[in-house]
């Protein structure tokens, strides 16, 4: 039996924000605490959607201070924000850090705990508030994942936390408010959806569904991103990246990701990289390692992608995979861990640890080759430069 956990109310294309008034009328709900960074604050469109909002008769109460990698004192800050009004529901607008802290506040609002108590192996499945995710990246597919990530700042472990919980009850997905995003952040988080994708269906949680939506979201960002980087403006890259990340977001969300985003999240807590990035920095290598777990699985990828036609073998699709996973990664200028400027003695330092986070997490056992803790620290060697 196959088990799917998916938003319940979608609004997605261009304009889809403009229907926020109508989703949460058909949601039930009606007064809305939202969650978002400085950034959205600057730029306009957090008052875009109070303006929206108060036109239909919903007055809106906002935090503006969350942070990249969202920490344990911004999810209490936030909390706290909440807690002075009388709130139905929490809106996370803008990228994965405010909607994962608007998923992390949604639950300690009606919970009595933390996150450290709440990180796997917890399973948070009974419900806090409902959550409206707004995303104006196209990347996280936060706005369709049961999942969040909350950095403990005194450890510097980025904390997995899952269940139906952090399910968003209302996903608008809104290309549109992606035109804006910058060409790094574009790349980064366009390579994190892909990501998604790509580990989704060789995970051995994989199922007919989550396949279907892994292969089509692979098929779309593969073929639109570039475009949408070096063309910002261009409607119709933007959508079909946006949408990609939706779907690889369902995907992964019911299928899990695996080796690659295992190996990240211990690089962005002690080194602060972004999350799209460091999966961009691991995405090539680690698969070039895990090909032999699942040689037709990663073929099918790239002949999806239409990186491999049906006349290679498996075993040469694969290698034509990775080849072309190295080559966009230096066509959107990802660089090495010690071309970001990393430093080299603390790395080194940290590997045993991060190779224990790594594994901690429970990703790495969805892959299709499962690492030691020794394996890891080889791999993360062969990244560094």
């Amino acid at each position: 039996m196959t088990a799917l956990v998916l938003p319940p109310f979608v609004r997605l294309g261009g304009g889809a924000l403009n229907e926020l008034p109508t989703a949460l009328r058909q949601a039930g709900l009606s007064r809305p605490f939202l969650i978002t960074d400085p950034f959205m604050a600057a730029s306009g469109t957090l008052e875009r959607v109070r303006v929206i909002l108060r036109e239909s008769g919903v007055e809106l109460r906002a935090f503006t201070g969350t942070v990249p990698d969202p920490t344990v004192a911004c999810v209490n800050t936030a909390l706290a924000a909440l807690r002075e009004g009388k709130h139905d529901c929490v809106i996370g607008l803008g990228g994965g850090s405010p909607i994962d802290t608007a998923k992390m506040v949604a639950v300690l609002a009606v919970h009595d705990t933390t996150p450290a108590a709440l990180k796997v192996p917890h399973v948070q499945d009974v419900p806090g508030l409902p959550v409206i995710a707004i995303p104006t990246t196209a990347g996280t597919g936060s706005e369709a994942t049961r999942v969040t990530v909350i950095t403990d700042e005194t450890t510097d472990e980025k904390m997995l936390c899952m269940g139906i919980a952090y399910q968003p009850r209302i996903a608008i997905v809104d290309y549109e408010l992606t035109l804006s995003m910058p060409r790094r952040l574009t790349a980064d988080t366009g390579t994190d959806a892909l990501t998604h994708a790509l580990e989704a269906y060789v995970s051995r949680r994989a199922s007919p569904f989550t396949d279907a939506l892994a292969l089509t979201a692979m098929k779309r960002i593969w073929a639109c991103l570039p475009t949408a980087c070096a063309d910002p403006g261009n409607h119709t890259a933007r959508a079909e990246v946006m949408q990609g990340a939706f779907e690889a977001g369902m995907a992964f969300s019911n299928a899990s990701v695996a080796l690659v985003h295992g190996m990240s999240r211990p690089i962005g807590a002690h080194f602060h990289v972004p999350h799209g990035l460091s999966n961009a920095m691991l995405l090539p290598e680690i698969t070039a390692w895990s090909l032999s777990g699942s040689p037709a699985r990663y073929a099918v990828c790239a002949r999806a992608m239409g990186i491999a036609d049906e006349n290679l073998s498996d075993d040469a699709a694969g290698t034509a995979l990775v080849k072309a996973l190295r080559e966009r990664n230096a066509e959107i200028g990802v660089p090495s861990p010690k071309g970001f400027g990393l430093d080299a003695k603390r790395w080194d330092n940290l590997l045993p640890l991060m190779a224990e986070q790594a594994l901690a997490s429970g990703s790495p056992a969805n892959n299709p080759r499962v690492p030691t803790a020794s394996e890891i620290v080889e791999l993360y060697c062969r990244v560094w430069a």
